[in-house]
């Protein structure tokens, strides 16, 4: 059983919605963010990005950055760029990119829901990040990032979603700079808001796509504030977080790709002769990116190769030993490229499938990189797989697109 809950967002004016708008906080530097946002004082990254407001230099964790969150946050509110909502709602976001639409609900979830695991995960968190979304929610005093949630497609609860949108105006309908077209509705009648309830307490599990982060900040917020309050009753708004919840089948995850910076002493024969022991290797004439899962691009010495996992060298029964980034992890970055943790390893980084192949191959004719490997998009029914085991995915497996926009909607706390 899932519960969901209607909340007062805090959201733009529709004349700022288009400038408001921001990337996520985790998707860009802080240079890029302060570059991005330059001449744009409504920009949301003033909240999620303080740090571009402060000297160069200032450390990120500081705890400056956060209280310039919250001051820029209240700035926001002040002039009337962002208003609350005066009842409870829901709301539903719509994002297409080209050909990919998907239709979400934004709605609060129960911080126990994540606890005791019916909100579903498939990576591990990091202490140190865990703590800086913790300092921004306490200080802020709000979930101004959504955590981004899938769940297997309900037909009744898209139903009602594509109802309200054929015959309701949205509150704002804009296309960002990037081509992505947002649309953005409010969903007040109460009867709906029931009848919403009441199919997503039929739903057994959700699952986290993105904000790992966001999700275990939000619910160790909750479970401070709950020790902290003497007269806690249950009914806070911490006791509640910021989701955005799609049907599994409109998400779209691209190849997440990797680079690494040399060769670990092999000459490009000799490592070609290695990874002749576990892969099928075939040049190409151009750029290759994979078809079909178990295959793999490499891009070396100004060439392109499609490589090929040898059956035997994997466990095809194994819901992690059978995902391509574990294949490619453990019978060659690992073994022949002396990458252990990819998560740490500073001679491996990792290339968002939204930048293209040309990018791999710019990495490496710069010099930066010596080898590029193109990786087939990890499959949404495989996340849930792993999460529905209580397992967890590899470091860098997944990567969605389009990104939701911080700032069309935050969720106060008190």
């Amino acid at each position: 059983m899932i519960r969901v809950k209607p909340f007062k967002g805090v959201r733009p004016a529709k004349e700022y919605a288009k400038k408001v708008a921001s990337f996520p906080y985790d998707v860009i530097n802080s240079q890029e963010a302060k570059e991005i946002a330059k001449g744009n004082d409504y920009s949301f990254l003033h909240v999620v990005k303080p740090e571009i407001d402060l000297p160069e230099g200032t450390n990120i964790y500081d705890d400056k950055v956060y209280q310039k969150g919250r001051e820029n946050y209240d700035r926001l509110k002040e002039q009337k760029v962002l208003i609350k909502d005066e009842e409870p709602s829901f709301y539903i976001y719509r994002e297409k990119m080209g050909n990919v639409e998907q239709k979400g609900l934004v709605v609060c979830c129960h911080i126990d829901d994540y606890l005791e695991n019916r909100i579903k995960k498939h990576e591990h968190t990091r202490t140190v990040k865990e703590e800086d979304r913790i300092k921004h929610v306490q200080t802020i005093d709000a979930n101004t990032g959504p955590v981004f949630l899938t769940y297997r497609r309900n037909n009744e609860i898209q139903h009602i979603i594509e109802y309200f949108m054929k015959n309701n105006a949205p509150e704002y309908d804009f296309k960002s700079d990037d081509g992505i077209e947002h649309t953005f509705y409010k969903i007040s009648d109460q009867s709906i808001i029931e009848k919403i309830i009441g199919l997503f307490n039929s739903i057994d599990s959700l699952y986290v796509a993105d904000g790992h982060h966001r999700s275990a900040a939000a619910a160790k917020t909750g479970e401070r504030r709950r020790e902290a309050n003497e007269n806690h009753t249950g009914n806070e708004e911490y006791n509640w977080f910021l989701t955005i919840i799609f049907p599994h089948d409109e998400l779209y995850i691209m190849d997440y790709n990797r680079v690494v910076k040399d060769l670990n002493g092999n000459s490009e024969d000799q490592f070609i002769e290695k990874v002749k022991q576990d892969f099928y290797l075939e040049p190409k004439d151009s750029k290759y990116s994979p078809e079909d899962q178990k295959s793999f691009g490499m891009y070396l010495g100004g060439k392109w190769y499609k490589l090929t996992a040898i059956e035997d060298r994997y466990d095809k029964e194994d819901v992690i030993e059978s995902l391509d980034v574990a294949i490619l992890q453990k019978n060659l970055l690992t073994p022949i490229l002396d990458i252990g943790d990819p998560k740490t390893d500073e001679r491996i980084d990792f290339i968002g499938g939204i930048r293209g192949l040309e990018e791999l191959e710019r990495l490496v004719d710069s010099g930066k990189f010596k080898v590029a490997f193109a990786m087939h998009a990890t499959a949404i029914e495989q996340l849930m797989d792993v999460a529905d085991m209580d397992k967890v995915m590899p470091p860098k497996s997944t990567w969605f697109e389009p990104k939701l926009r911080s700032g069309m909607i935050s969720h106060d706390l008190s």
